[in-house]
């Protein structure tokens, strides 16, 4: 009797997963193992990217992929997981609903940007969360030029100074100038809680921050939040009221909301805590990966990251034990003892750090060259050629040396 793997989501864990659960399949010699993807479309959004422009074109097609690995993709959304049952209910584009059952669950659905009930945050600020929204901000900024030049027009406010506000903060005083012309007087402003910026990246790179976003002219305000956002800016939570056409929320994210339909137990940020193979504590039949696990990533009390450097290792481990779990091998545990962050700074350059302690490695220009490569090329899906793609599935392969 055959036997089903679903995977859920085309993110970068769930397309890693997919591969390699069919890379050991196909390893094995077994046609009674079948692995489908169910997603919306069937793209790699390349969500570490939207920061920067050209927003709508940051997605990877995967049809062929899949199809030269023998991974069968389902166009649709899952809105309900049947733990008991072994069964999601998936809606298609056009509607339709239906119902499919699986011998083992891969969940790989990813996270969103956490948007709290701050009055007027909803209606009137931008994100570079999502290919569409990104693309709004895109559209919206080339649009400014139209609008009487007044402070407000040329005023970014990014409300968030972690990886990503940082990253969309260095793009924006070049884009500004781009969209309003090189004399225009582009005014970025950074909104962070904390008592230093980019504070989640430690102290390591902390200097090289802030050197490169005074050179670009990038200002903050530490210690305050966002109280409130209107169509004309916004007013802090300390009262300093903020004029400003354009306002991007950057500040967060958590754990796709599928994951409160397994009976497990979630972490603050609402990922499922899983064992050292990725199966869901608890749970034998659903495997957690990416941006939905609660992950060990070494034996020193580290854990995975909400990150594509994570994410792509995280779902190759995911994809082969949850196939090794049905052919009855022994699984080969997730662990990726080493951690580097990249950070681009826009025109300044970048700045790159290995270990948890975040020692800067290299800055400027070098790391940026780095940084480039990691976005157009490490970070983007292998070729459609069966052996190629294989060999970038093994859960053993290294990324970062």
């Amino acid at each position: 009797m055959s036997k089903r793997i679903l995977v859920i989501g085309a993110g970068f864990a769930g397309m890693w997963s997919a591969l390699s659960a069919a890379r050991l399949i196909d390893q094995h010699g077994r046609t009674d193992i079948e692995v489908l993807l169910i997603a919306p479309e069937p793209h790699l959004h390349v969500r570490p990217r939207l920061y920067e422009e050209n927003a709508a074109g940051m997605k990877a097609p995967l049809l062929d992929i899949f199809a030269s690995t023998g991974v069968g993709f389902v166009q649709g959304k899952v809105e309900r997981i049947d733990v008991e049952r072994s069964q999601v209910e998936v809606v298609g584009g056009n509607g339709s609903r239906s119902t499919m059952n699986y011998d083992r669950l891969v969940l790989a659905t990813g996270s969103r940007l956490f948007r709290p009930q701050i009055p007027g945050l909803a209606q009137h600020a931008f994100s570079v969360d999502q290919v569409d929204e990104a693309a709004a901000l895109e559209a919206h900024i080339k649009r400014l030029a139209a609008q009487p030049d007044t402070p407000a027009r040329n005023t970014v406010v990014v409300a968030g100074g972690g990886f990503t506000g940082i990253e969309t903060a260095a793009e924006m005083p070049a884009r500004l100038r781009a969209a309003l012309g090189e004399n225009a007087e582009a005014r970025v402003i950074i909104i962070d809680r904390n008592a230093v910026i980019g504070k989640e990246l430690g102290a390591g790179p902390r200097p090289v921050i802030v050197e490169a976003l005074q050179s670009l002219g990038v200002q903050w305000r530490l210690g305050t939040g966002v109280a409130s956002v209107d169509a004309n800016g916004l007013t802090t939570s300390d009262g300093e009221r903020i004029d400003a056409s354009t306002v991007i929320w950057t500040a967060g994210v958590r754990a796709s909301t599928l994951t409160t339909q397994i009976p497990a137990e979630r972490d603050a940020l609402g990922r499922l805590h899983v064992d050292r193979n990725l199966r869901v504590l608890g749970v034998d039949t659903v495997y957690a990966t990416g941006d939905v696990a609660y992950a060990a990533t070494d034996d020193e009390g580290n854990h995975a990251m909400m990150s594509c450097q994570h994410a792509m290792n995280l779902g190759r481990s995911a994809g082969h034990n949850v196939a090794a779990d049905l052919l009855g091998e022994a699984p080969i545990p997730y662990s990726q003892p080493k951690y580097v962050t990249c950070l681009d700074l826009g025109p300044w350059g970048a700045v790159y750090t290995e270990g948890w302690e975040r020692e800067v490695k290299m800055s400027g220009a070098q790391a940026k060259e780095l940084k480039t490569r990691i976005n157009t090329e490490w970070i983007y899906p292998p070729s459609a050629e069966r052996a190629e793609a294989f060999a970038a599935a093994d859960p053993l392969r290294i990324v970062v040396a």
